[in-house]
């Protein structure tokens, strides 16, 4: 395909963009009722909500490293993407069923299998499909849709808790939006773009914004900064114990999904900027900059805030969805140019590993010391991760209006 009739996000982008919109509508149903189903239904405490994300995260990991070595072998893409998520589709809304706090981790567990299968392969497509200069806004699209997708999604949970519905029957309600991200999914990758464009290349016959030479999901040139985002991992507060700060601030469970929505709103809002941004001025500085800001926003949370303010600092931290997200996946498709269902693979798998002790020592924290300490703790250590990610990101290439 002609550079020239590569569009900036492309058609196959933008059909995985809206299975992603449906998706996390299904998912969203479910998510930020967690912390008050475990606790509240069920009569877990902080460390069973921690043990929850963590353990949810850890599976995703491995099944992402063993599908991000798939993700690379001919025919095995669309297999993963579908596996992925309709085993998510088919599992999410069993939660409501679970009796005790060690089933819902269970349930939790699988659906996250499915991220697991889906989300390198997809990542690898999306990368395929899109000019190397063109990336952060591509990858910004699709995490918009998928953000925006969580706004309905949550705006309903809230709605049918305000009529009295049952968390549990809400839960159930989930498979309804998850039925048509299937569906939708079924389509997209019937017609999903064959031919990769990664590989064009300039007038010149020059690569443009070309990867680090050598560099390809294997070595330091590529662990080093790969690891050094997974250390913004592990010392990131869990969103699960963020939610149950708000609960703690006297914000009440029947708003939390209203919150919620309004999180990823701001988040869809900022996603395509930070992509444009990204593209513009490098991963390196918007992944720090999107590290200071989480920081300052838990230091924030750590006081003794009202409901209404504790709200507007939770809304703020969805302006670090859109300094991260598109950055983190560019860095990963020029470290891993050749394998990218690979280089995404370790990535999302090292990033996952790194946040089960983050959810473990976080939630314990929480609970023994109180909130205040842990987001305290937290908002420290992501100065400082965020200062060696400078230190760690220099070999990253950042691109150039000039080239290509």
């Amino acid at each position: 395909m002609s550079r020239d009739r590569v569009p900036a996000v492309p058609g196959t982008v933008k059909g995985l963009a809206l299975v992603s919109l449906f998706n996390d509508f299904a998912s969203e149903m479910v998510y930020p009722l967690l912390p008050a189903f475990v606790t509240l239904t069920l009569g877990a405490g902080a460390g069973a909500l921690a043990a929850l994300d963590g353990a949810a995260d850890l599976a995703a990991a491995a099944t992402k490293w063993w599908s991000g070595t798939r993700a690379d072998r001919p025919g095995w893409r669309k297999p993963l993407i579908l596996t992925g998520y309709f085993s998510a589709i088919l599992i999410r809304p069993v939660i409501g069923a679970a009796s005790a706090a060690w089933q819902v981790i269970g349930f939790r567990v699988l659906d996250r299998i499915g991220k697991g299968l889906r989300t390198p392969a997809r990542d690898a497509m999306i990368a395929d499909a899109t000019l190397p200069e063109n990336r952060g806004r591509a990858f910004g699209f699709h995490r918009a849709a998928d953000h925006f997708g969580s706004i309905p999604g949550a705006l309903i949970a809230w709605w049918l808790l305000q009529h009295q519905v049952d968390v549990r029957r809400v839960l159930t309600l989930s498979a309804i939006p998850g039925v048509v991200a299937g569906l939708v999914l079924l389509v997209v990758l019937r017609r999903a773009d064959g031919p990769s464009v990664r590989r064009s290349v300039g007038p010149a016959g020059e690569s443009p914004n070309r990867p680090i030479a050598g560099s390809d999901a294997i070595g330091r040139v590529f662990w080093v900064p790969v690891l050094a985002l997974a250390l913004l991992v592990l010392l990131r507060l869990p969103e699960t114990l963020l939610l149950l700060r708000l609960q703690d601030l006297g914000v009440p469970v029947a708003t939390i999904p209203l919150v919620w929505a309004g999180l990823h709103a701001v988040r869809s809002v900022v996603s395509y900027p930070g992509g444009w941004l990204t593209d513009h001025l490098g991963p390196r500085g918007t992944v720090a900059a999107g590290g200071v800001a989480f920081s300052a926003g838990i230091a924030a949370l750590g006081s003794a805030l009202g409901p209404v303010a504790a709200i507007a600092v939770f809304l703020a931290l969805g302006l670090v969805a859109g300094l991260t997200e598109s950055a983190e996946r560019v860095v990963v498709a020029r470290l891993a140019p050749r394998r990218t269902g690979r280089g995404f693979g370790a990535y999302h798998a090292v990033t996952g590993l790194a946040a089960l002790p983050a959810a473990l020592g976080f939630g314990f924290l929480y609970q023994l010391q109180g909130g205040s300490m842990a987001l305290w703790a937290s908002a420290g250590g992501m100065l400082l991760a965020s200062a060696w990610w400078l230190v760690a990101a220099r070999p990253v290439p950042l691109p150039s209006r000039s080239e290509g």
